[in-house]
């Protein structure tokens, strides 16, 4: 404008803005960050690339904001850990939550597994800032558990690390977990929560 004040963007120019978003995430999902185009990403949009590039000025800049909007999707899960609450339903939740995130965000789950397999180039910031510092607060208090003999002595950070690795093979792998299943329905989501939850809480059980 004007003035210099930024004008607001219209319903249909946030539409365009989703459209765009939802084709990106498609294409990086499927063909990682260095195998995607601005070509492919207008083709899945139904778009020309000249109108794509109105709304985002490079592959860079539409990667950027999916995993500016992905790391709340990663994050949020583990937010909700109450300290207030009982140590083991807690977790249980973490995990549950964790699953359902797998089962409804498979491709911001590959576009995320894409960017830590280059070595996070354009995330390594956040991981060392709020994924970091979440982490560190959530471990301490599972120690503070630990200390009242509410759940075993066991390191929590590598006990985080280790429900991030199950439940995120149920979107990363999922072609595979189908394949070796013979089936594709919701059960599989299921019967992982309940083998994961057997497999960690016979180790939390305090002593």
């Amino acid at each position: 404008m004007a003035d210099g004040t930024p004008r607001k963007e219209t319903r249909i120019q946030a539409e365009k803005r989703e459209i765009i978003r939802e084709a990106a995430l498609e294409v990086f999902a499927s063909h990682g960050f260095r195998g995607a185009t601005l070509d492919q990403i207008a083709e899945v949009a139904k778009l020309s690339k000249p109108n794509l590039l109105y709304y985002f000025d490079s592959k860079e800049a539409i990667h950027a904001d999916l995993l500016a909007r992905l790391l709340d999707t990663w994050l949020d899960p583990l937010r909700e850990m109450r300290e207030d609450g009982d140590p083991i339903r807690e977790i249980r939740g973490y995990i549950q939550r964790k699953l359902e995130a797998a089962r409804d965000y498979p491709r911001e789950s590959r576009l995320f597994a894409n960017e830590i397999l280059q070595g996070a180039p354009r995330l390594l910031d956040e991981l060392q800032g709020p994924l970091r510092d979440l982490v560190n607060d959530k471990s301490d208090l599972m120690r503070r558990w630990m200390d009242d003999g509410k759940i075993a002595r066991i390191s929590p950070h590598h006990l985080i690390f280790a429900i991030w690795a199950v439940t995120q093979h149920y979107a990363d792998f999922d072609v595979q977990v189908r394949a070796v299943l013979g089936k594709d329905d919701e059960a599989r989501f299921h019967d992982a929560a309940e083998t994961i939850e057997k497999l960690f809480f016979s180790g939390l059980a305090p002593r």
